[in-house]
């Protein structure tokens, strides 16, 4: 998404909660370069602070935190920023499945082998439904 296309959607009105707003955010700045390079500096800034430690035990341990912990919390950022995508996409396909039937169906007068496709494709649309 872009930053155009953000301004746009904040100027007419968004819908979206603060913490989805947060998501996505901080989805578009992890899966960017610049967030790497971010943390290779602070691998390589933990690795020359090890003269400054006195328990290489305590050096190691420091790291295995924080990298578990901003672990954590990047993955449910991230999970929620997939799962909303995938809603999202199947939300599209379920409209121009829709649509699609629509079309077939004004055919099916011509057609009557076009009725029994259109059963199907509607049924199809609701099958995430039921699972």
């Amino acid at each position: 998404m872009s930053s155009d296309s953000e301004g746009a959607q904040a100027r007419e009105g968004d819908d979206r909660t603060a913490f989805e707003r947060f998501v996505e955010a901080a989805y578009l700045r992890v899966s960017q370069a610049p967030f790497f390079f971010l943390c290779l500096a602070v691998v390589v800034a933990w690795l020359v602070s090890l003269p400054l430690w006195v328990d290489l035990k305590a050096w190691q341990v420091a790291i295995h935190t924080v990298s578990s912990v901003f672990s954590l919390l990047l993955l449910v950022l991230l999970e929620n920023a997939s799962r909303r995508a995938e809603e999202a996409a199947q939300e599209k396909l379920n409209v121009i499945a829709e649509a699609l039937a629509e079309l077939m169906d004004s055919q099916a007068r011509h057609d009557p082998e076009l009725g029994e496709a259109v059963d199907k494709l509607r049924g199809a649309v609701g099958l995430e439904d039921r699972h």
